[in-house]
């Protein structure tokens, strides 16, 4: 395995032991992001929201100096039953004691404006913003290799 690929790789199981919110109700498990292509002026970041708190919470927004804006999105079938992706201006909802999944052909954060190319192995920087639990700092590895259905992230 090339040294580039091992780094990677440890730095993406480093984090996804967990970062934690401020409050530590809401933990981020086995983040990464990618592009669909070098040239892409879009990417997304996929992972796991815990929250391991008592209360229900909300991700609100994510903000990330990578891309022009940041949004949360969702893919949902018109009445033609072509998939659509959407963006979720109430944010998505985390139950106490639940984890959501951002994944692909699901939930995710879409970075848009990309405005230097996704390369493997590189770290994004993005804040989360929850409604209870409030700013959450959180680097994410991307991982252009991760195929679907990799760490529970399938499409």
């Amino acid at each position: 395995m090339p040294l580039k690929k091992m780094l990677a790789t440890a730095t993406a199981t480093l984090l996804a032991v967990q970062a934690y919110a401020e409050d530590m109700t809401v933990s981020i498990v086995d983040p990464y992001a990618r592009a669909s292509t070098a040239m892409s002026a879009s990417g997304a970041a996929f992972m796991g929201i815990s929250n391991t708190g008592t209360e229900d919470d909300r991700l609100i927004a994510a903000t990330s100096d990578v891309s022009e804006r940041v949004e949360l999105h969702t893919h949902l079938e018109d009445p033609n039953g072509v998939m659509r992706m959407i963006e979720v201006e109430d944010g998505f909802f985390l139950p106490a004691g639940e984890t959501h999944m951002l994944q692909r052909g699901g939930d995710h954060i879409m970075f848009l404006g990309i405005k230097e190319p996704f390369e493997q192995g590189d770290m994004i920087d993005v804040t989360l913003t929850f409604e209870k639990a409030g700013q959450m700092s959180v680097q994410i590895p991307v991982d252009l290799e991760r195929q679907d259905g990799h760490g529970g992230h399938g499409g």
